[in-house]
């Protein structure tokens, strides 16, 4: 369970196939950011295979803290929220239930609907530029350590990944795509067959995983990611854009976030860390949540 230092709600959002997507709802402290249509909210949501208890609360109790509301959920399929399969990574099922748990959270009490901003770490800080692009409700958008090409994913594993391994993941994935299910790992040792497998990454996941979270994910995984290019959506945002890189992020390409954030004439922040670095218990954590803060009081601050 997150904490309650700032106080939550669960609550359930439905989804467009039928099941619900379990949420938390922080409630944002204060009137600073406030106008008579109710404060801004956040969507909040993780990336590949994580949970909203996997090190998103550290962050939705300082957005609540500076006034805004938070509503952090898990995609259909993972952590509590219902669906099946379990722990299978559709890139557009994920897109519909970020746009429904959106649709939920402009409907929350004291909120105003025409100030969401969206929030996304990882494969979500891809999701939330498709999600914000040609909508005039979405007030800003934070992405961090985003995933917005998969191509230039894929080419960046290459050099950082034997090629036995990559090979084994490959077929796994083929496997599961054309025959029976196969799972594989979402985080694994080197050597081992798994989805992020580079040194210390393991132990990286690990130190913020909750307990909803199984390391576990569809190994399809892989062909859903070649295609991915939400990246390409960020020149039709109409909001501010804030665009958080790992410079020595060896799982989404630092420069392929670059390239999305110049798109969408964004504000960018550097950091001297790898992919999971930005979170609580890592040192860049408050300078990001800090950034983040910073950035939304500027720009929703009314007057």
């Amino acid at each position: 369970m997150p904490p309650a230092s700032h106080g939550y709600a669960e609550t359930w959002v439905p989804s467009p196939d039928g099941a619900r997507l379990h949420a938390w709802h922080f409630t944002g402290v204060g009137d600073a950011l406030a106008t008579p249509a109710g404060r801004p909210v956040v969507v909040m949501a993780h990336g590949l295979g994580g949970t909203k208890d996997s090190g998103l609360a550290p962050f939705a109790e300082r957005l609540a803290a500076a006034g805004l509301d938070v509503l952090a959920f898990d995609y259909r399929g993972f952590g509590a929220s219902e669906g099946e399969p379990r722990q299978t990574v559709s890139m557009a099922a994920q897109l519909a239930d970020y746009r429904a748990a959106m649709t939920a959270a402009a409907a929350l009490p004291g909120v105003d609907p025409q100030r969401l901003v969206l929030w996304g770490v990882s494969l979500a800080g891809g999701h939330v530029l498709a999600a914000g692009a040609r909508r005039d409700d979405v007030a800003a958008v934070i992405s961090m350590v985003p995933l917005v090409d998969g191509l230039a994913a894929a080419r960046l594993a290459v050099r950082h990944h034997k090629p036995s391994a990559l090979l084994r993941s490959s077929a796994a994935g083929m496997r599961s795509r054309v025959g029976r299910r196969v799972t594989i790992p979402v985080v694994a040792r080197p050597g081992e067959v798994g989805a992020l497998t580079l040194p210390g990454l393991y132990e990286d996941y690990l130190s913020v995983a909750g307990p909803t979270w199984r390391n576990e994910v569809d190994a399809a995984v892989g062909l859903e990611l070649g295609n991915h290019r939400p990246g390409k959506e960020a020149r039709h945002l109409r909001c501010p854009l804030l665009v958080q890189i790992a410079d020595f992020d060896r799982s989404a390409p630092p420069h392929a976030a670059a390239k999305a954030a110049v798109a969408g004439r964004a504000e960018v922040r550097h950091y001297p860390a790898d992919h999971f670095d930005l979170f609580e218990g890592k040192e860049c954590f408050e300078p990001a949540v800090r950034h983040q803060v910073d950035f939304l009081v500027r720009h929703l601050r009314v007057g």
